[in-house]
């Protein structure tokens, strides 16, 4: 057996290869590295596969908050809420342009954020909520849709961890995770689902003039060269990246299917360990696992197992050991009488197992033996 990784993007290349080639290929000829075909390409077939109107490529998921941040034309000072259990780039694009991240906990199950909580901190300068769809796993969309309708707020979704991950509502409808909101945000960073080979990004929205003036500000805020209407950004996905996504597109629900697969290897084995929380399953919508994310019983020590997988070759990752609110960067933005109690125990007992596209049953089994070794020993 070759060795385990998180991710293992070679294994996922082979299949592909021949296609890939020929794209890069395509573009080395026709050599248009900027803005070349392949970008409208495939922001076109990334709109049909979505089911939206637009899809704005950009330079990368960071890029992607920012631009949807200043596309809503958001004032200094006004207040942005978010998940306190999330990757940085969710709050760090909202303080740069001067906005006031709000903090909010996470529900103990899906790992997403709290509106109960949040409902406690909406203010007049409160103007938008950014649900993190966190490790492939959808927010429950339709109550932050009408919970944003209740308080006129704009609902930015960072879909970096859940691309292909379909939401269901009461009433039977259904719409891809990143649609729902007025702008969606995704990354094609490597490791994503729909990752490249390189840094990516896109914008996903239904709203025309917020698909304009997202352009717009894309390319340094201007719509015709060398006249710029606003202050704007240098963000392209250049045409190499793009020709690479739009091949790995075609293969993306097949891809969501083998993440599902060895998800549901490891909920079989691993659901009677006592010790082991297994991933949430939302009823209202489907998990693409981008990670596969365990919670151990603090009794048995999350960062025990985690040493202990290691030296039995077997990688592991904590996504995240420090909440937003405890960094020294975003402490500041939160009232210290604030408790995050969920967000809190989460850091302390979330741990990823090996989790991609090409995982074998081997691999898997290997992986799960090693972990009943652990809580047995």
């Amino acid at each position: 057996m070759s060795d385990i990784k998180m991710v293992d993007l070679g294994r996922q290349l082979k299949p592909i290869k021949s296609d890939i080639n020929a794209a890069i290929q395509g573009v080395l000829e026709a050599s248009n590295f900027i803005q070349g075909k392949p970008v409208r390409v495939f922001e076109k077939n990334m709109a049909a596969w979505l089911g939206i109107k637009h899809v704005v490529s950009c330079a990368n998921g960071t890029d992607a908050l920012q631009l949807a941040f200043m596309a809503l034309d958001l004032q200094p000072g006004d207040e942005v809420i978010v998940p306190t259990f999330t990757y940085v780039a969710t709050a760090e694009v909202i303080a740069l342009l001067g906005l006031k991240p709000i903090m909010v906990d996470v529900y103990e199950d899906t790992f997403n954020i709290n509106l109960e909580e949040a409902s406690y901190l909406i203010s007049d300068r409160t103007k938008a909520i950014v649900p993190v769809h966190l490790y492939g796993q959808s927010s429950d969309m339709e109550a932050i849709m009408k919970f944003a309708s209740t308080h006129s707020l704009y609902v930015v979704e960072d879909t970096a961890q859940a691309i292909g991950a379909e939401v269901t509502f009461s009433d039977g409808s259904q719409r891809m995770a990143g649609t729902i909101g007025n702008i969606g945000t995704t990354s094609f960073f490597p490791s994503k689902n729909l990752g490249c080979y390189g840094d990516g990004g896109a914008i996903f929205t239904n709203d025309d003039n917020l698909a304009s003036q997202l352009k717009m500000i894309a390319n340094h805020g201007q719509r015709v060269k060398y006249s710029h209407d606003v202050v704007g950004v240098n963000s392209r996905l250049d045409t190499l990246q793009a020709a690479v996504l739009d091949v790995k597109l075609k293969h993306l629900n097949t891809y969501c299917e083998s993440r599902q697969k060895a998800a549901n290897f490891y909920d079989v084995a691993l659901s009677s360990i006592d010790g082991i929380t297994i991933p949430f399953r939302s009823s209202f919508s489907t998990h693409v696992f981008h990670q596969y994310t365990i919670k151990v019983d603090p009794k048995y020590s999350r960062d025990n197992l985690k040493q202990y997988l290691a030296k039995n070759g077997i990688p592991s990752m904590i996504y995240y050991p420090i909440p937003l609110h405890e960094q020294k960067a975003y402490n500041v933005f939160t009232d210290e009488a604030l408790e995050f109690p969920i967000a809190t125990s989460l850091c302390n007992r979330v741990l990823s197992l090996p989790m991609h596209t090409h995982l074998q049953k081997e691999e898997l089994k290997f992986i799960v033996k090693h972990i009943k070794n652990f809580f047995n020993s």
